[in-house]
Protein backbone atom coordinates (compact mmCIF):
# COMPACT_ATOMS: atom_id res chain seq x y z
CA UNK A 1 0.00 0.00 0.00
CA UNK A 2 1.08 3.75 -0.91
CA UNK A 3 1.25 5.92 1.63
CA UNK A 4 -0.36 9.40 0.48
CA UNK A 5 2.74 12.24 0.44
CA UNK A 6 0.57 14.16 3.07
CA UNK A 7 -0.03 11.12 5.70
CA UNK A 8 4.30 10.94 5.42
CA UNK A 9 4.90 14.14 5.85
CA UNK A 10 2.42 14.49 8.97
CA UNK A 11 3.99 11.07 10.48
CA UNK A 12 7.29 12.08 9.75
CA UNK A 13 6.96 15.46 11.46
CA UNK A 14 5.07 13.66 14.48
CA UNK A 15 8.18 11.42 14.70
CA UNK A 16 10.46 13.59 14.31
CA UNK A 17 10.23 15.07 17.38
CA UNK A 18 11.34 11.75 19.41
CA UNK A 19 14.80 11.35 17.93
CA UNK A 20 15.19 15.09 16.94
CA UNK A 21 14.64 15.77 21.08
CA UNK A 22 16.70 13.23 22.14
CA UNK A 23 19.76 14.15 19.97
CA UNK A 24 19.81 17.48 21.10
CA UNK A 25 18.82 17.21 24.88
CA UNK A 26 21.24 14.24 25.31
CA UNK A 27 24.10 15.57 23.07
CA UNK A 28 23.97 18.64 26.13
CA UNK A 29 24.13 16.14 28.64
CA UNK A 30 26.78 14.58 27.31
CA UNK A 31 28.33 17.45 26.88
CA UNK A 32 28.05 19.10 30.34
CA UNK A 33 29.00 15.74 31.52
CA UNK A 34 32.28 15.96 29.64
CA UNK A 35 33.07 19.17 30.82
CA UNK A 36 32.33 18.31 34.32
CA UNK A 37 34.85 15.10 34.69
CA UNK A 38 37.17 17.69 32.67
CA UNK A 39 37.13 20.29 35.00
CA UNK A 40 36.05 19.14 38.68
CA UNK A 41 38.56 16.50 39.87
CA UNK A 42 37.74 13.70 41.55
CA UNK A 43 39.13 12.36 45.11
CA UNK A 44 41.68 10.15 43.26
CA UNK A 45 43.94 13.84 42.43
CA UNK A 46 43.72 14.03 46.24
CA UNK A 47 45.30 10.85 46.83
CA UNK A 48 47.83 11.53 44.24
CA UNK A 49 48.72 14.78 46.28
CA UNK A 50 48.53 12.70 49.51
CA UNK A 51 51.42 10.55 48.25
CA UNK A 52 53.50 13.12 47.25
CA UNK A 53 53.20 15.23 50.16
CA UNK A 54 51.52 13.97 52.60
CA UNK A 55 49.06 15.96 54.87
CA UNK A 56 49.25 16.86 58.78
CA UNK A 57 46.45 18.27 61.46
CA UNK A 58 44.56 16.15 63.49
CA UNK A 59 41.16 14.87 62.22
CA UNK A 60 38.26 13.58 64.39
CA UNK A 61 35.80 11.28 62.33
CA UNK A 62 31.97 12.04 64.11
CA UNK A 63 28.99 9.45 62.57
CA UNK A 64 25.95 9.15 64.06
CA UNK A 65 23.84 6.16 64.08
CA UNK A 66 20.17 5.39 64.37
CA UNK A 67 19.80 1.44 64.49
CA UNK A 68 22.02 0.76 62.48
CA UNK A 69 22.74 -3.03 62.71
CA UNK A 70 22.75 -3.62 59.05
CA UNK A 71 26.26 -1.34 58.75
CA UNK A 72 27.78 -0.22 61.41
CA UNK A 73 30.19 -3.80 61.52
CA UNK A 74 31.17 -2.43 58.36
CA UNK A 75 31.93 0.91 58.91
CA UNK A 76 34.51 0.61 62.08
CA UNK A 77 35.81 -2.20 59.86
CA UNK A 78 36.57 0.28 57.27
CA UNK A 79 37.62 3.36 59.86
CA UNK A 80 40.00 0.34 61.51
CA UNK A 81 41.69 -0.14 58.55
CA UNK A 82 42.01 3.94 57.69
CA UNK A 83 45.81 4.41 57.17
CA UNK A 84 45.66 8.27 57.84
CA UNK A 85 47.53 8.00 61.66
CA UNK A 86 46.08 11.59 63.28
CA UNK A 87 42.74 10.53 63.40
CA UNK A 88 40.02 9.92 65.54
CA UNK A 89 36.69 8.30 64.95
CA UNK A 90 33.04 9.35 67.39
CA UNK A 91 29.95 7.22 66.86
CA UNK A 92 27.04 9.04 67.83
CA UNK A 93 24.56 6.06 68.58
CA UNK A 94 21.37 8.17 68.55
CA UNK A 95 18.75 6.28 70.64
CA UNK A 96 19.14 2.98 69.50
CA UNK A 97 17.00 0.03 70.19
CA UNK A 98 18.40 -2.37 68.40
CA UNK A 99 22.18 -4.25 69.07
CA UNK A 100 24.26 -1.68 67.19
CA UNK A 101 26.01 -0.53 70.04
CA UNK A 102 27.21 -4.26 70.69
CA UNK A 103 28.09 -4.77 67.03
CA UNK A 104 30.25 -1.80 67.04
CA UNK A 105 32.07 -2.40 70.40
CA UNK A 106 32.76 -5.66 69.29
CA UNK A 107 34.21 -4.36 65.78
CA UNK A 108 36.05 -1.89 67.68
CA UNK A 109 37.81 -4.18 69.86
CA UNK A 110 39.46 -1.80 72.16
CA UNK A 111 41.36 0.19 69.79
CA UNK A 112 41.62 3.52 71.34
CA UNK A 113 40.92 5.48 68.35
CA UNK A 114 37.06 4.77 68.64
CA UNK A 115 35.06 6.81 71.01
CA UNK A 116 31.18 6.15 71.25
CA UNK A 117 28.58 8.88 72.47
CA UNK A 118 24.63 7.03 73.55
CA UNK A 119 22.39 9.67 73.35
CA UNK A 120 18.88 8.67 74.88
CA UNK A 121 17.03 11.63 74.14
CA UNK A 122 16.41 14.17 71.23
CA UNK A 123 15.14 17.70 72.43
CA UNK A 124 12.37 19.44 71.34
CA UNK A 125 13.17 21.49 67.94
CA UNK A 126 15.93 19.73 66.75
CA UNK A 127 16.36 16.73 63.82
CA UNK A 128 17.29 13.89 65.49
CA UNK A 129 20.40 13.28 62.93
CA UNK A 130 21.38 17.03 63.14
CA UNK A 131 21.15 16.50 67.11
CA UNK A 132 23.16 13.25 67.28
CA UNK A 133 26.22 14.93 64.91
CA UNK A 134 25.86 18.03 67.45
CA UNK A 135 26.16 15.84 70.29
CA UNK A 136 29.33 13.88 68.65
CA UNK A 137 31.42 16.98 68.76
CA UNK A 138 30.14 18.56 71.64
CA UNK A 139 30.12 15.46 74.23
CA UNK A 140 33.21 14.08 73.06
CA UNK A 141 36.74 13.98 74.10
CA UNK A 142 38.43 13.21 70.55
CA UNK A 143 36.44 16.77 69.32
CA UNK A 144 38.46 18.71 71.66
CA UNK A 145 41.53 19.12 69.39
CA UNK A 146 40.61 18.24 66.26
CA UNK A 147 42.42 20.58 63.62
CA UNK A 148 39.74 19.18 61.51
CA UNK A 149 36.03 17.52 61.85
CA UNK A 150 34.68 15.16 59.06
CA UNK A 151 31.06 14.34 59.50
CA UNK A 152 30.14 10.76 57.87
CA UNK A 153 27.28 8.34 57.22
CA UNK A 154 26.95 5.30 58.97
CA UNK A 155 26.60 3.55 55.82
CA UNK A 156 29.75 4.51 54.07
CA UNK A 157 32.91 2.65 54.08
CA UNK A 158 36.40 4.03 53.95
CA UNK A 159 39.39 3.28 51.56
CA UNK A 160 42.35 3.05 53.80
CA UNK A 161 43.91 6.00 52.27
CA UNK A 162 40.07 8.54 51.88
CA UNK A 163 41.30 10.70 54.84
CA UNK A 164 44.46 11.72 53.60
CA UNK A 165 43.63 12.11 50.31
CA UNK A 166 40.89 14.56 51.38
CA UNK A 167 42.70 16.18 53.13
CA UNK A 168 45.60 16.60 50.31
CA UNK A 169 42.85 17.78 48.28
CA UNK A 170 41.48 20.72 50.99
CA UNK A 171 44.22 21.61 51.51
CA UNK A 172 45.46 22.38 47.66
CA UNK A 173 42.22 23.81 46.75
CA UNK A 174 42.14 25.83 50.24
CA UNK A 175 38.67 24.96 50.90
CA UNK A 176 37.09 25.35 54.15
CA UNK A 177 34.74 22.49 53.24
CA UNK A 178 35.08 19.62 51.36
CA UNK A 179 32.22 17.38 50.53
CA UNK A 180 32.59 13.47 48.29
CA UNK A 181 29.64 11.98 46.55
CA UNK A 182 30.57 8.41 47.46
CA UNK A 183 30.56 5.65 44.92
CA UNK A 184 26.99 3.88 45.10
CA UNK A 185 26.63 0.27 45.40
CA UNK A 186 25.03 -1.67 42.55
CA UNK A 187 23.65 -5.04 44.14
CA UNK A 188 19.90 -4.63 44.28
CA UNK A 189 17.49 -4.32 41.26
CA UNK A 190 16.45 -0.96 42.42
CA UNK A 191 20.35 0.04 42.97
CA UNK A 192 20.94 -1.24 39.13
CA UNK A 193 17.75 0.27 37.72
CA UNK A 194 16.62 3.55 39.06
CA UNK A 195 20.14 4.58 40.99
CA UNK A 196 22.15 6.08 38.50
CA UNK A 197 18.79 7.67 36.63
CA UNK A 198 18.03 9.68 40.30
CA UNK A 199 21.34 10.66 41.47
CA UNK A 200 21.36 12.34 37.74
CA UNK A 201 18.22 14.28 38.48
CA UNK A 202 20.02 15.59 41.46
CA UNK A 203 22.80 16.26 39.98
CA UNK A 204 21.02 18.29 37.11
CA UNK A 205 19.79 20.32 40.04
CA UNK A 206 23.19 20.79 41.72
CA UNK A 207 25.45 20.67 39.10
CA UNK A 208 29.46 20.06 40.60
CA UNK A 209 30.63 22.92 37.95
CA UNK A 210 28.67 25.21 39.55
CA UNK A 211 29.22 24.10 43.08
CA UNK A 212 32.47 24.20 42.79
CA UNK A 213 32.50 26.99 41.09
CA UNK A 214 34.47 30.83 41.92
CA UNK A 215 31.35 33.07 41.51
CA UNK A 216 27.78 32.79 41.19
CA UNK A 217 27.73 29.54 43.38
CA UNK A 218 25.20 26.70 43.41
CA UNK A 219 25.75 25.86 47.52
CA UNK A 220 25.34 21.89 47.66
CA UNK A 221 27.28 19.24 49.77
CA UNK A 222 26.73 15.74 50.67
CA UNK A 223 26.27 14.52 54.61
CA UNK A 224 27.47 11.38 53.76
CA UNK A 225 31.44 13.18 53.77
CA UNK A 226 31.72 16.59 55.08
CA UNK A 227 35.20 17.73 56.00
CA UNK A 228 35.59 21.26 57.79
CA UNK A 229 38.10 23.08 58.89
CA UNK A 230 37.49 23.62 62.69
CA UNK A 231 37.69 27.12 62.43
CA UNK A 232 34.79 27.07 59.09
CA UNK A 233 32.58 24.86 61.42
CA UNK A 234 32.49 27.22 64.49
CA UNK A 235 32.51 30.59 62.12
CA UNK A 236 29.03 29.40 60.53
CA UNK A 237 27.51 27.93 64.47
CA UNK A 238 27.83 24.10 63.72
CA UNK A 239 25.13 21.67 63.61
CA UNK A 240 23.27 24.16 65.74
CA UNK A 241 22.69 26.16 63.08
CA UNK A 242 20.71 23.89 60.98
CA UNK A 243 19.09 22.29 63.84
CA UNK A 244 15.46 22.14 62.62
CA UNK A 245 16.84 21.35 58.80
CA UNK A 246 16.38 18.33 57.44
CA UNK A 247 17.95 19.02 54.34
CA UNK A 248 21.07 20.16 56.71
CA UNK A 249 23.75 19.20 54.63
CA UNK A 250 23.10 21.40 51.87
CA UNK A 251 22.00 24.63 54.08
CA UNK A 252 25.06 23.90 55.85
CA UNK A 253 27.18 24.36 52.43
CA UNK A 254 24.79 27.57 52.05
CA UNK A 255 26.04 28.55 55.14
CA UNK A 256 29.65 28.41 54.52
CA UNK A 257 29.36 30.06 50.96
CA UNK A 258 27.46 32.99 52.97
CA UNK A 259 30.44 33.29 55.28
CA UNK A 260 32.41 33.84 52.24
CA UNK A 261 34.61 30.89 53.13
CA UNK A 262 35.29 28.29 50.33
CA UNK A 263 33.76 24.98 49.69
CA UNK A 264 34.34 22.12 47.00
CA UNK A 265 32.43 19.27 45.88
CA UNK A 266 34.37 16.39 44.28
CA UNK A 267 33.62 12.55 43.39
CA UNK A 268 34.47 9.75 45.66
CA UNK A 269 36.01 7.84 42.51
CA UNK A 270 36.39 4.48 44.31
CA UNK A 271 37.80 5.79 47.81
CA UNK A 272 34.66 6.05 49.65
CA UNK A 273 31.73 3.78 49.52
CA UNK A 274 28.02 4.11 50.42
CA UNK A 275 24.77 1.43 49.79
CA UNK A 276 22.30 4.23 51.24
CA UNK A 277 18.83 1.57 51.50
CA UNK A 278 18.50 -1.81 52.41
CA UNK A 279 15.09 -2.09 50.25
CA UNK A 280 12.97 -0.42 47.61
CA UNK A 281 10.63 0.76 50.04
CA UNK A 282 13.51 2.86 51.85
CA UNK A 283 15.13 3.98 48.65
CA UNK A 284 11.50 5.47 48.03
CA UNK A 285 11.05 7.13 51.51
CA UNK A 286 14.73 8.42 50.82
CA UNK A 287 14.49 9.67 47.50
CA UNK A 288 11.45 11.48 47.93
CA UNK A 289 12.82 13.08 50.90
CA UNK A 290 15.86 14.41 48.33
CA UNK A 291 13.55 15.31 46.33
CA UNK A 292 11.28 17.23 48.54
CA UNK A 293 13.70 19.15 49.96
CA UNK A 294 15.86 20.35 46.76
CA UNK A 295 12.23 21.42 45.33
CA UNK A 296 11.57 23.28 48.56
CA UNK A 297 8.53 21.64 49.35
CA UNK A 298 7.10 22.83 46.09
CA UNK A 299 4.42 20.27 44.72
CA UNK A 300 4.59 21.97 41.43
CA UNK A 301 8.52 22.17 41.20
CA UNK A 302 7.83 18.51 41.56
CA UNK A 303 5.54 17.64 39.20
CA UNK A 304 7.50 19.74 36.26
CA UNK A 305 10.70 17.89 37.06
CA UNK A 306 8.62 14.62 37.08
CA UNK A 307 7.47 15.57 33.68
CA UNK A 308 10.70 16.78 32.35
CA UNK A 309 12.07 13.89 33.44
CA UNK A 310 9.93 11.19 31.93
CA UNK A 311 9.91 13.17 28.45
CA UNK A 312 13.96 13.39 28.94
CA UNK A 313 14.40 9.51 30.27
CA UNK A 314 11.48 7.53 28.25
CA UNK A 315 9.34 8.79 26.25
CA UNK A 316 11.46 10.62 23.34
CA UNK A 317 14.00 7.87 23.41
CA UNK A 318 10.94 4.93 23.02
CA UNK A 319 9.77 7.60 20.34
CA UNK A 320 13.01 7.57 18.63
CA UNK A 321 12.62 3.67 18.32
CA UNK A 322 9.38 3.50 16.98
CA UNK A 323 10.46 6.69 14.52
CA UNK A 324 13.30 4.09 13.56
CA UNK A 325 10.55 1.10 12.87
CA UNK A 326 9.10 3.86 10.73
CA UNK A 327 11.39 4.38 8.50
CA UNK A 328 12.91 1.31 7.71
CA UNK A 329 9.40 0.63 6.82
CA UNK A 330 9.22 3.74 4.23
CA UNK A 331 12.35 2.90 2.20
CA UNK A 332 10.58 0.19 0.38
CA UNK A 333 8.63 3.32 -0.73
CA UNK A 334 10.70 6.34 -0.68
CA UNK A 335 14.06 5.15 -0.21
CA UNK A 336 15.34 8.86 0.78
CA UNK A 337 12.75 9.85 3.23
CA UNK A 338 12.86 6.57 4.90
CA UNK A 339 17.01 6.96 4.70
CA UNK A 340 16.62 10.17 6.12
CA UNK A 341 14.79 9.01 9.21
CA UNK A 342 16.32 5.83 9.47
CA UNK A 343 19.31 7.77 9.29
CA UNK A 344 18.57 10.39 11.86
CA UNK A 345 17.01 8.00 14.69
CA UNK A 346 20.54 5.57 14.55
CA UNK A 347 22.51 9.17 15.25
CA UNK A 348 20.43 9.97 18.00
CA UNK A 349 20.11 6.56 19.40
CA UNK A 350 24.20 6.67 19.72
CA UNK A 351 23.98 9.99 21.45
CA UNK A 352 21.42 9.08 23.95
CA UNK A 353 23.39 5.27 24.29
CA UNK A 354 26.77 7.22 24.17
CA UNK A 355 25.71 9.69 26.79
CA UNK A 356 23.62 6.19 29.26
CA UNK A 357 27.62 4.58 29.17
CA UNK A 358 29.10 7.83 29.96
CA UNK A 359 27.20 8.47 33.14
CA UNK A 360 27.44 4.46 34.35
CA UNK A 361 31.07 4.54 34.07
CA UNK A 362 31.02 7.45 35.89
CA UNK A 363 28.93 6.27 38.59
CA UNK A 364 31.07 2.96 38.47
CA UNK A 365 27.64 1.17 37.47
CA UNK A 366 28.11 -2.03 35.32
CA UNK A 367 27.75 -1.06 31.69
CA UNK A 368 24.78 -3.31 31.04
CA UNK A 369 23.14 -1.13 33.23
CA UNK A 370 22.75 1.74 30.62
CA UNK A 371 19.61 0.96 28.75
CA UNK A 372 17.89 0.35 31.38
CA UNK A 373 17.45 4.34 32.15
CA UNK A 374 14.23 4.17 30.27
CA UNK A 375 12.77 2.26 32.92
CA UNK A 376 14.83 3.78 35.69
CA UNK A 377 13.60 7.29 34.45
CA UNK A 378 10.17 6.30 34.28
CA UNK A 379 10.26 5.50 38.03
CA UNK A 380 12.37 8.05 39.18
CA UNK A 381 9.08 10.37 37.07
CA UNK A 382 6.84 8.37 39.53
CA UNK A 383 8.97 9.02 42.69
CA UNK A 384 8.84 12.72 41.85
CA UNK A 385 4.94 12.84 41.23
CA UNK A 386 4.71 10.88 44.55
CA UNK A 387 6.70 13.39 46.29
CA UNK A 388 4.26 16.29 44.52
CA UNK A 389 1.21 14.58 45.99
CA UNK A 390 2.61 14.33 49.19
CA UNK A 391 3.50 18.13 49.72
CA UNK A 392 -0.14 18.75 47.99
CA UNK A 393 -1.52 16.29 51.09
CA UNK A 394 1.39 17.64 53.93
CA UNK A 395 2.37 14.47 54.54
CA UNK A 396 5.29 14.34 57.29
CA UNK A 397 8.35 13.52 56.48
CA UNK A 398 9.54 10.00 57.80
CA UNK A 399 13.28 10.25 58.66
CA UNK A 400 15.67 8.40 61.35
CA UNK A 401 12.84 6.59 63.45
CA UNK A 402 11.16 10.24 63.35
CA UNK A 403 8.19 12.03 61.57
CA UNK A 404 9.02 15.46 61.05
CA UNK A 405 5.54 17.68 60.16
CA UNK A 406 7.83 20.17 58.13
CA UNK A 407 4.42 22.38 56.51
CA UNK A 408 3.84 23.09 60.08
CA UNK A 409 7.67 24.42 60.93
CA UNK A 410 7.68 22.05 63.39
CA UNK A 411 10.19 19.29 63.45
Amino acid sequence: MTIPHWLWVTLAWTLGVGPVATLLLWGVIWIRLEQTMRTVPTLRLGEKLAAADPPTGRVCVVVPAYNESRVIAGLVRSLRNETYPDARFVLALDRCTDDTAALARAEIAGDDRFEIVEIDTCPDGWVGKVHALHAGVTRSRATADAEFLLFADADTLFSAGCIAAALALLRERRLDLLSLLSTLTHDTWFELVVQTTAALELMRRFPLTLANAEQDRRAFANGQFLLFRRDAYEAIGGHAAVKDVVFEDVNLARLVDAAKRRLGVFMAAGLLHCRMYADWAQFRRGWKRIFTETAKRKARRLTLWSWQIRLLGTVFPVCTLVALAFGAALIAQDALRGGSMVGLCVVALLVWAGAQVRLAMTAHAPLWTAPLHIAGAWLTADLLAEAARDVRAQMPTQWGGREYDLHSGKV
